[in-house]
C-alpha cells in the first residue's frame, strides 16, 4: 500500500470517529466546547489528508487508478458521515437534505465506477471541486458555530437556522453539479452503459 492510498483510507476511518465523538461525548466527560474543537480538528485532519494524498501521489509518481477512485469516495464518505451525524443533537440538520446529498453522490459514483469498468474515464469537473470546497466550508461553519452555542452566546434556534440555510445552499449547488456532470459526460456515459 502506498502512502497516498494509506492517507485516503485513513480519511474513511475519520467519519465513524467523528460520529462517535459527537454522539457519545457526554459519556466521555467532554463538554460541548471541547467537543467543538475536537470535531474541528478531525475535519481539519480530513481536509489536510485530502490535500497531501494527491500531492504525494503526484510527487512520488504513485498516481493509480485505485487512488483516482478511492480519493473522491473517501471525501464523500467523510462529509456524508459528518452531515448524517449532524442530523442528531443540537445542530439537528434536516435528514431530507442530507439524503439528497447522499443520492447525488451515489448516482455520480456509480456512473463513474461503471464507466471506469468499461474503460471509459469520466473527467472531473471544476464544479465538482467547487462543490467539495463549499461542503467543507459548511462543515467548518457549523462546527465553529458550536463554540458560541456551547458558551451560551447564541441560541439553539440560531444554531439550527444557520446550519440549515448553509446546508440548503450547499445542497442546491450539489444538485446543480450532478446535473452538470451528467450533461457534460452524457456521450461517454451512453457509450459505457450501452449493452
Amino acid at each position: 500500500m502506498t502512502a497516498p492510498i494509506a492517507l485516503t483510507c485513513a480519511r474513511i476511518v475519520l467519519g465513524p470517529l467523528f460520529m462517535f465523538f459527537y454522539l457519545y461525548f457526554p459519556m466521555l466527560n467532554i463538554n460541548m466546547e471541547e467537543l467543538a474543537y475536537l470535531l474541528i480538528a478531525i475535519a481539519l485532519i480530513s481536509e489536510l489528508s485530502d490535500l497531501f494524498d494527491g500531492y504525494l501521489a503526484r510527487r512520488n509518481n504513485q498516481v493509480t487508478e485505485l487512488g483516482k477512485l478511492l480519493d473522491p469516495m473517501a471525501d464523500t464518505i467523510f462529509r456524508l458521515s459528518v452531515f448524517f451525524t449532524l442530523t442528531q443533537g443540537p445542530v439537528d440538520l434536516p435528514l431530507l437534505l442530507v439524503i439528497v446529498l447522499f443520492y447525488r453522490e451515489m448516482i455520480i459514483t456509480t456512473l463513474r465506477t461503471v464507466c471506469a469498468l468499461r474503460g471509459v474515464a469520466l473527467a472531473a469537473r471544476l464544479s465538482g471541486k467547487v462543490k467539495a470546497v463549499i461542503q467543507a466550508i459548511v462543515v467548518f461553519f457549523i462546527l465553529i458555530m458550536l463554540i458560541p452555542y456551547s458558551q451560551g452566546a447564541i441560541s439553539k434556534e440560531l444554531l439550527q437556522a444557520a446550519s440549515f440555510y448553509s446546508l440548503l445552499a450547499a445542497t442546491a449547488y450539489t444538485i446543480f453539479t450532478g446535473i452538470e456532470y451528467i450533461a457534460a459526460n452524457r456521450k461517454y456515459i451512453k457509450k459505457a452503459i450501452r449493452p
